[in-house]
């Protein structure tokens, strides 16, 4: 039976969502609501929620990145890697579908930000796709289910998230587990482009000649350098993930000021103003998330939920198959900070009682169940109703999301089997922390 206080939580937190109230503002009224009703002081509590919740070292780590990222998205980053991209897969039929997808997949896994990745790419592809005689709704959709895999290869923000939220997991070890099941996604959206290519009779690209592969790849190495310069930084114990972040900002700033100059000092202050924004949203997302997330820990929602789902595990497969179908659902009306902050610890418990029926220990449980929970997340970036990169992409493509909506559902069939991949087959997620010695 769900206790008075958890279904005033609940409750609040719905019904402001339906009122259209901004997430992090629905969570912080639905937690002073139901801290109310559990008789303690709301004003207090919950500010003291919200200010313990920012105050960890790894967090410094997001504003770096935010500003690494900005940097690289107008520094010419996404021109180089497209053309990089076109020069390597751009001759195939529906090239330029692969072309979008490799170069959101490369320019996400560098600035970090799926949203970003959906407007840079969008305005260079979009246009391109449209004039060489592409459907607008398959471009939109591309750009879109695309963007997400930069969330899932590293570095990324929302794995810092996650090891904050778990409290013992390594976000190297994150890191590293999460660059085969992002590349493994992109290829399942590549294999959809693949089949409409073959049953629409979409354009191929020009050949490119060697030398001019070379030399697009040789222009796009200084930005790909920048994964790893930060992934060799931490493996190596040079330093941590927080010093890499501000280590990528100065290295992002040196290329696209002084290197690429497409990037001007005047430019700083709007673009450190956008990156301040974006990082104060974050923050008071995290920080109203950590005081919900205390209040149904305090009232062993947690327990209540491992316990109702623990009968399950004589059929680990349906367990596992149960998390996911909750985790979509969640994914389509949540966004992904506030998400990952809230179900962490209610569902990483029953990944760690369920780690030795699968074989893995409780870190490679942490390790396997971010990488699981965080793919289920992206891909409600792309549905409605709260899919912001669905959204974004639709503004820069011009198109309705009626329209998009049913060219995406192959696309989200296919990101559905690369995630029971994912799920089911946890080496492809822990070879390369355990290569490293993370897993243990």
């Amino acid at each position: 039976m769900i206790e008075p206080v958890v279904a005033i939580l609940m409750l609040g937190f719905v019904l402001l969502l339906a009122l259209d109230v901004p997430i992090a503002v629905s969570i912080a009224m639905a937690t002073f609501l139901g801290v109310l009703a559990a008789g303690y002081d709301p004003g207090y509590l919950v500010a003291m929620k919200l200010a313990n919740g920012i105050d960890s070292f790894p967090l410094l780590a997001i504003p770096f990145f935010i500003v690494s990222g900005l940097l690289m998205g107008q520094g010419g980053i996404a021109r180089r890697l497209m053309d990089f991209a076109a020069a390597l897969v751009g001759r195939y039929p529906g090239g330029l579908a692969y072309v979008n997808t490799l170069t959101c997949m490369l320019f996400g896994s560098i600035s970090g930000s799926a949203s970003a990745a959906v407007s840079s790419i969008g305005g260079f592809m979009l246009p391109e796709m449209k004039r060489a005689g592409y459907p607008n709704a398959l471009n939109v959709s591309v750009t879109v289910t695309a963007a997400t895999t930069g969330l899932i290869i590293p570095p990324s923000n929302i794995m810092i998230v996650y090891s904050v939220a778990a409290g013992s997991v390594s976000i190297a070890g994150l890191f590293l587990a999460g660059v085969v099941p992002g590349i493994l996604m992109g290829l399942a959206i590549m294999s959809v482009c693949f089949l409409r290519a073959r049953s629409s009779g979409l354009a191929a690209g020009e050949r490119i000649s060697g030398t001019v592969l070379r030399q697009s790849f040789v222009t796009a190495v200084p930005s790909l350098m920048l994964v790893v310069i930060v992934m060799g930084g931490i493996l190596s114990g040079l330093f941590s993930a927080t010093e890499a972040a501000a280590v990528a900002v100065a290295y992002a700033f040196a290329l696209a000021v002084v290197v690429y100059r497409e990037v001007t000092l005047p430019d700083l202050p709007r673009i450190l103003l956008n990156a301040g924004i974006t990082t104060g949203v974050i923050m008071l997302l995290i920080g109203s998330s950590q005081g919900m997330a205390w209040l149904l820990i305090t009232h062993n929602v947690p327990q209540e939920v491992s316990a109702a789902l623990l009968p399950l595990a004589d059929n680990p497969i349906v367990l596992m198959l149960a998390i996911n179908l909750l985790l979509l659902i969640v994914g389509t009306f949540m966004d992904m900070t506030p998400a990952v902050l809230i179900f962490t610890p209610i569902f990483l418990p029953v990944m760690q009682k369920l780690a030795p029926l699968i074989g893995l220990n409780e870190t490679e449980a942490g390790l396997h169940f971010g990488i699981i929970l965080i793919t289920n997340l992206c891909i409600g970036l792309c549905t409605p109703p709260v899919g912001s990169c669905l959204f974004i992409g639709c503004s820069v493509g011009k198109i309705s999301v009626a329209r998009v909506t049913p060219t995406l559902i192959p696309f989200f069939i296919a990101m559905i089997i690369a995630l029971l991949a994912i799920t089911f087959i946890p080496v492809l997620s822990l070879w390369l922390p355990e290569m490293f010695g993370l897993t243990k």
